[in-house]
C-alpha cells in the first residue's frame, strides 16, 4: 500500500495549516486541491505547499466545486501511484488523529472504503442533524443497503484504482455538495465494501460553510432523483446482493 491525504480547499485557506500540520505526522504526501480560491486563500495555499514538504499542490482555474477538485485530486493520486487515500476537509471540522485508524483498517480491508461516520459534540446544529438522517435514508433506499452509516461526511479512505475506473466511467456525477453522496452511492453499486467507523466532528466557532441552503439542498434532491433511476435500472443485481447478504 502507498498511501496518501486528498484535501479539497475552498475559502477555507486560513484553517488549511492547522489540517495540513495535523497530517503531517504521518509522513506521508498531501494532496491540496485549490479549487478556483481568491486571492486571499491562494497566498494562504501557497504559503503551506512553499512550507510543507509532504504537499503536492493542484490548482484549478476556477471554482468546479468538490466534485471537480476531488476529481483532479484523484487523478494526481493516480498519477504519483498512490493506492489508497483518505479524504478529509480543510475546514478543521474532522478528528485529524483518527487517519491512524482508517489507515490500519484500509490495510486489513485494501479494497474496501473505510468511511468515516459522525460523532458530533455539542457544537452540531440542530437542523443538520436532522437533514442529515433524512439524506441517509435515501442512500439506504437507493443501495437496498444499511452498511453506508453516512454518506456526507468527508472522512474517508478510498482505494485509488476503482476510483479512477469510476470516475472515467461515469460522465455525470454531482459536482458540488451531492458529490460525497454520488460517489458514494457509485462505490456501493460497483460492488465495493463500505465499511463504516466512528470519527469526531466539531463545528468551529465563526467557522466559514460553503453551504448553501436553498442551492445545495436542490441540488442535493436532484442527485437523489438521479440515483433513484440509476437503482432502478441496477435493481436485479441490488436485489439478489440484498438477498445473499441476508441468508
Amino acid at each position: 500500500m502507498k498511501c496518501g491525504f486528498v484535501v479539497p480547499v475552498y475559502n477555507h485557506g486560513s484553517t488549511l495549516e492547522t489540517v495540513v500540520r495535523q497530517l503531517s505526522v504521518y509522513n506521508l504526501p498531501i494532496i491540496i486541491v485549490d479549487d478556483g480560491n481568491n486571492e486571499e486563500n491562494k497566498a494562504y495555499i501557497r504559503k503551506i505547499t512553499e512550507t510543507w514538504s509532504l504537499t503536492v499542490p493542484v490548482v484549478r482555474a476556477q471554482n468546479g466545486g468538490k466534485g471537480l477538485a476531488m476529481y483532479d485530486g484523484i487523478m494526481k493520486a493516480h498519477e504519483i501511484g498512490l493506492t489508497h487515500i483518505l479524504q478529509i476537509d480543510s475546514d478543521g471540522q474532522h478528528d485529524a488523529a483518527r487517519a491512524a485508524f482508517f489507515f490500519k483498517q484500509a490495510e486489513e480491508h485494501p479494497e474496501a472504503v473505510i468511511c468515516g461516520y459522525p460523532e458530533y459534540d455539542s457544537s452540531a446544529p440542530a437542523k443538520r442533524l436532522k437533514g442529515r438522517k433524512f439524506a441517509n435514508g435515501w442512500v439506504h433506499v437507493v443501495t437496498l443497503s444499511t452498511e453506508i452509516k453516512d454518506a456526507m461526511i468527508g472522512f474517508r479512505v478510498y482505494p485509488v484504482e476503482p476510483y479512477y475506473k469510476i470516475l472515467k466511467s461515469h460522465a455525470i456525477l454531482d459536482s458540488r455538495m451531492g458529490y460525497d453522496i454520488d460517489i458514494l452511492v457509485h462505490f456501493s453499486w460497483a460492488g465495493v465494501p463500505i465499511i463504516s467507523q466512528s470519527v469526531k466532528v466539531t463545528y468551529p466557532e465563526n467557522g466559514i460553510s460553503n453551504f448553501n441552503m436553498v442551492r445545495d439542498n436542490l441540488r442535493i434532491t436532484l442527485t437523489y432523483a438521479r440515483l433513484v433511476i440509476g437503482m432502478i435500472f441496477r435493481l436485479p443485481v441490488l436485489v439478489y446482493r440484498a438477498v445473499k447478504r441476508s441468508i
